[in-house]
């Protein structure tokens, strides 16, 4: 019996997994396809249009503009966030439980109405769609996830150490970088590089925000306007890669985080 549930377990978990990833996978392969039409029978491996997606100025361009405004967008966040966590965490704010409720509330709008309302303001503000614009949109959706993240990290053994620091002499904001900041890097590294994995592949407010220069997942769709093509999975196959690799840097970050 114990045998049957063991084999039943692995079969419903490759099952899963393989629901999970089989789209990756089929994406990947046919991104080394050497013909021109990804469909079977699988031909290659070759690395072609690996070579023509990084020969092209266009997608090189949005490559280097999504990872300008995920850089950027994710360290304002976690900058804004962690100033609002340890604001939250170390003052007594009158009605705290309701704004910091407000600063989570991005969390649970779609990035379709989030995105519309970031439009319609720069609109009537006059500000001109832009990566700009678009990295102001990254930072409104990424902002509460990192304050989410530091602020459940900031506990009293940390006001400890402060406290300390201040009776040794040291003000406020020598407490606040040589103190706090070092404290909470790995919550703050955490937040970063998940800011960073969201911001690399949104595309519905980079797509509403951004007119001429534009971010990568949005030159995906205009060249997925035009049909399925090696060239579009390479570019898939690319942003996935970039995705794992921050992916794999949070999860360091916060096993880092368990053995301190």
């Amino acid at each position: 019996m114990r045998q049957s549930v063991r084999i039943v377990s692995w079969l419903y978990a490759l099952a899963v997994y393989g629901f999970i990833f089989l789209p990756v996978v089929v994406l990947v392969l046919f991104s080394l396809q050497s013909t021109s039409f990804p469909i079977p029978p699988f031909t290659g491996p070759s690395l072609r249009w690996y070579e023509a997606v990084l020969s092209d100025a266009r997608l090189t361009s949005a490559l280097v503009n999504s990872l300008l405004v995920a850089s950027v967008s994710s360290l304002a966040a976690v900058t804004l966030g962690f100033l609002c966590a340890w604001g939250f965490a170390r003052f007594v704010l009158p009605g705290s439980g309701l704004l910091r409720g407000l600063i989570t509330l991005p969390l649970t709008v779609s990035y379709l109405i989030i995105g519309m309302g970031l439009l319609v303001l720069f609109n009537w503000a006059g500000v001109p769609k832009s990566l700009l614009a678009a990295g102001i949109g990254h930072v409104v959706i990424n902002l509460p996830l990192c304050f989410a993240i530091i602020y459940s990290q900031m506990g009293d053994h940390q006001i400890n150490i402060e406290r300390a620091a201040r009776d040794l002499g040291a003000p406020e904001w020598k407490v606040l970088l040589l103190i706090t900041v070092p404290v909470m890097a790995p919550a703050i590294f955490a937040g970063f590089f998940l800011s960073m994995t969201f911001s690399w592949d949104e595309f519905v407010i980079s797509f509403l925000l951004t007119r001429f220069d534009t971010t990568l997942p949005v030159e995906i769709w205009n060249l997925l306007r035009s049909g399925l093509n090696p060239k579009t999975n390479a570019v898939g196959s690319l942003v996935f890669a970039v995705s794992i690799v921050l992916v794999v840097l949070f999860e360091l970050t916060l096993l880092r985080r368990r053995k301190t």
